[in-house]
């Protein structure tokens, strides 16, 4: 791990939240999407989608009132991996319910995963671009910017971006359960 990385850590550990929070509050919005340095700090807000807390997720959750979206990235086992080469598959512990359309976070998408997303969200809403869609990742987390971003370009207009994502959740006591990304 870097040493700006390791201190980095080490202080976002000893940093008050109330700290954390102000400066995630002052940082601006860019105008487009985030292309680089995935994890880290984001603005405290979305313009056009609704930031929620946990306790909002939470209440979300239980009512079932909104699809869920996790948008971590996923590195399937490579094809040509050489013979005697150990792969262990990521375990994603997510929220219950969720879906899981990886890798749609990323600031610049191709077609196929654009296809993708599209094709993801409109499986679970239809045409119904009123429905109520949470986009989470883990906290510090661009990518659930990113998606969120994206949807609210797309049309969507009940976008909520959950930006303490499963971190906030798990900290939270909450329930999670194993996910794989959605396949078609």
């Amino acid at each position: 791990m870097p040493v700006r990385r390791w201190v980095s850590a080490i202080v976002a550990a000893l940093v008050p939240w109330t700290v954390a929070q102000a400066f995630a509050e002052s940082l601006p919005e860019p105008d487009g999407y985030r292309t680089e340095n995935y994890r880290a700090a984001v603005p405290a807000t979305l313009k056009g989608a609704k930031v929620v807390s946990t306790e909002e997720a939470v209440a979300l959750w239980k009512n079932r009132s909104a699809l869920f979206v996790d948008v971590l990235p996923y590195d399937p086992k490579p094809e040509k991996l050489p013979a005697g080469t150990i792969w262990k598959e990521k375990i994603r512990q997510d929220i219950p319910g969720s879906i899981w359309l990886a890798n749609v976070g990323y600031g610049v998408l191709n077609m196929e995963t654009e296809a993708y997303f599209r094709k993801g969200l409109e499986s679970r809403l239809g045409d119904d671009k009123d429905a109520l869609v949470l986009f989470y990742c883990m906290e510090n987390c661009w990518m659930s910017w990113n998606a969120a971003k994206r949807a609210v370009g797309w049309g969507y207009r009940a976008v909520l971006w959950y930006p303490l994502g499963t971190d906030g959740w798990v900290a939270a006591g909450q329930p999670t359960e194993k996910n794989v990304p959605l396949g078609f």
